[in-house]
């Protein structure tokens, strides 16, 4: 916004009143809204239309506003791109990494994030506290989608043709308690898309039992899994609904931090 020849505090006020009004526009954009009358934004802000007119004229320029057929407001295309740099620019582990560590320390558990690969999953971050039992684990391992809960919240909460393609792809039992068996495991993933984690009882190995939830990007599509694993003597059946409760808020946190939508509305339906 071109505030040249104003004194400085009432550019800063021209210009707190213009991200004020991108704001309004943007909040009621994401609540449906097709437009925000000239008369609301100027009620908002306690001032007159005439002042808002003023305000928004350098938005309407650079196309971060729009004037609609009914006179009034909405984003234009050039806070699209604005906000979509900004989203491309974020990248996975470094907005889940905080996440991560308050987790590992609040549980004394290790906290993994992973990424899809096809059919497998590729760690690409490790958190691990000074009393957590060390895992073989390593950021760059990969494994079968199948035999851990990370695969389980992905292919539950990812693009329909995933779960098949799984399925397809046999692998050998690590554990006594790997699921084989292909109907099994189909209905695993259904109870995992119910409760919102997947669950790995031994299955990949043999000590430890790990819940993992889904990450979604700023598309509100799944790139990835943040998972909390240990000894099954330190992760006992009964703690399962609760941690993975947590896990399930942790990884909307993290979607959040990505931009998406549809984990924003699902954490504010929560905190109701």
């Amino acid at each position: 916004m071109d505030t040249t020849g104003l004194p400085a505090r009432n550019a800063a006020l021209s210009l707190r009143r213009g991200l004020r009004i991108l704001d309004l526009v943007a909040d009621r954009t994401r609540s449906g809204e097709p437009s925000v009358s000239l008369t609301t934004l100027s009620t908002a802000l306690g001032t007159s239309k005439s002042t808002v007119l003023r305000l928004t004229a350098p938005m309407l320029e650079n196309d971060l506003l729009r004037r609609t057929p009914d006179a009034g407001f909405t984003l234009g295309l050039g806070s699209l791109l604005l906000g979509q740099s900004y989203l491309e620019g974020i990248d996975l582990r470094t907005a889940a990494a905080p996440f991560l560590r308050r987790t590992a320390e609040q549980t004394g558990l290790t906290c993994h994030l992973v990424v899809p690969d096809g059919t497998d999953i590729v760690y690409v971050d490790k958190v691990e506290t000074r009393g957590t039992v060390r895992m073989a684990s390593r950021i760059g391992n990969r494994l079968p989608m199948r035999n851990t809960a990370s695969g389980k919240a992905i292919v539950a909460f990812g693009p329909p043709e995933l779960l098949d393609r799984v399925v397809e792809h046999p692998v050998p039992a690590t554990t006594e308690h790997t699921i084989t068996d292909d109907d099994r495991w189909r209905s695993e993933v259904a109870r995992t898309r119910d409760r919102g984690f997947g669950i790995d009882d031994r299955e990949n190995e043999p000590d430890i039992r790990c819940v993992a939830a889904p990450v979604l990007g700023h598309d509100n599509q799944v790139v990835g899994a943040m998972s909390i694993s240990g000894l099954a003597v330190r992760f006992p059946a009964s703690a399962v609904r609760s941690l993975g409760s947590g896990v399930v808020r942790t990884a909307l946190e993290i979607s959040v931090a990505l931009g998406s939508s549809s984990a924003q509305l699902a954490l504010a339906r929560s905190a109701r």
